[in-house]
């Protein structure tokens, strides 16, 4: 079982060996530490945290400083799937997890939040096809339409309706490793990662 953290820097295009030109995102990934193990007699689940991320010492506060071992920015926990808890019983505190783990063609699961999109309306957010652009509609291309129903006298639950948009926790399955760059600590991943430049990435293989 493989496990990092990743910052997304942006996307690029990678061409495979039969030139096939791929839509991929860089993630910059530092080498992280094992900040914590837990264990399911002391804490009762298994899992194992990461930090990694250099920081400022100032801007760490002297409890994370201890519990991390160093001046980190991201710390992340990565539970083992079912089944797969001896798979981490080897891991200790203070253990390093570096990029090299990971190579082309290794099966990934990321997960970031998404890009925050604010108060958005019900053709954005739900896709909605809004009103007619024929004569006699005016200023309604964009409307909900009808959001009540005959007899009951309230808006049932579930109505699907302009709100907040984005800033959800989104994971993605099956994405594939398309190069590795130990040197410079990159992971080209194929596919688009969520959230913005910058955001944390958690990338989980087999």
């Amino acid at each position: 079982m493989k496990f990092i953290l990743g910052i997304k820097t942006g996307m690029t295009q990678v061409f495979t060996e039969a030139g096939v030109c791929q839509a991929a995102t860089v993630l910059k990934v530092s080498p992280a530490i094992v900040s914590q193990v837990k264990t399911l007699e002391k804490d009762g689940y298994v899992a194992i945290q990461l930090a990694s991320g250099p920081q400022k010492e100032h801007r760490v506060a002297k409890a994370q400083k201890g519990h991390f071992g160093a001046s980190l920015a991201n710390a992340r926990e990565f539970r083992p799937r079912a089944g797969e808890e001896t798979l981490v019983a080897g891991l200790e505190k203070g253990a390093a997890v570096e990029v090299s783990a990971f190579a082309p063609g290794d099966i990934i699961t990321v997960s970031a939040v998404s890009k925050g999109k604010g108060f958005q309306g019900v053709v954005k957010r739900h896709g909605f096809k809004g009103g007619r652009r024929s004569h006699g509609q005016k200023h309604s291309e964009r409307e909900p339409g009808s959001i009540g129903i005959g007899g009951v006298g309230r808006v049932l639950k579930g109505m699907r309706m302009g709100g907040r948009m984005g800033s959800d926790n989104i994971t993605v399955k099956n994405l594939t490793v398309l190069q590795v760059n130990a040197a410079e600590n990159l992971l080209i991943v194929g596919g688009a990662v969520p959230g913005r430049k910058g955001t944390v990435v958690e990338v989980f293989g087999a």
